[in-house]
C-alpha cells in the first residue's frame, strides 16, 4: 500500500468522454484520485456530485480530479449522464489500480464478508509523490477538505 511521500503508482485507464489517462503524463500538476465503491449508489453519487460541483475550484487551484471504481465505462457514462457529472471517471475493470493503491479490501456488512473498494482519496503532488491520503472517507465535508489541502500545496 503506498504511503505519504512515496511515488504514486502509475496507471493508464480509460476515462469518460473517451481516451485514456496515464498518471505519469500529468506530472507537474497536482492530482486528486477519489476511489468509490460503485456507480449510482447514494454515497458514491453524493461524492461524485460534490467533486463535480467543485471541479472549477480544483482547476483554479491547478489540480486535476478523477473518480475511480471498478465499474465499466458504459456504467460510468450512464452514471455521469444521469447526474450531470463533470468530474472525469476512470474505469479499473481488472482491479489492478485499486489493488496497487490498497483500496481493494475485505468489507464486513451485516456479518457478511466480501471484497470491495474502500472509499479513499489520494492527493498526489506535482512531483508525482503522495501528499495526503484519506481512508474510510465519510462524504459530508470531504470534498471541501480535499480542496483545502490542494490549495495548501
Amino acid at each position: 500500500m503506498p504511503e505519504i511521500s512515496q511515488p504514486a503508482p502509475d496507471f493508464t485507464l480509460p476515462v469518460t468522454g473517451g481516451g485514456d489517462i496515464t498518471l505519469s503524463t500529468l506530472q507537474g500538476t497536482p492530482v486528486v484520485l477519489f476511489f468509490y465503491p460503485r456507480d449510482d449508489t447514494p454515497g458514491c453519487t453524493k461524492e461524485s456530485i460534490g467533486f463535480s460541483e467543485h471541479l472549477t475550484d480544483f482547476e483554479k487551484a491547478g489540480a486535476k480530479v478523477f473518480g475511480i471504481s471498478r465499474d465499466t465505462m458504459a456504467k460510468h457514462d450512464k452514471f455521469a449522464a444521469k447526474h450531470d457529472l463533470t468530474v472525469p471517471l476512470l474505469s479499473d475493470e481488472d482491479g489492478k489500480m485499486t489493488e496497487d493503491y490498497g483500496v481493494w479490501v475485505e468489507k464486513n456488512m451485516y456479518g457478511k464478508k466480501s471484497m470491495g473498494i474502500e472509499r479513499a482519496t489520494y492527493l498526489i503532488g506535482a512531483d508525482g509523490n503522495i501528499v495526503q491520503i484519506w481512508r474510510k472517507v465519510k462524504v459530508p465535508g470531504h470534498v471541501e477538505a480535499v480542496l483545502e489541502a490542494v490549495r495548501a500545496l
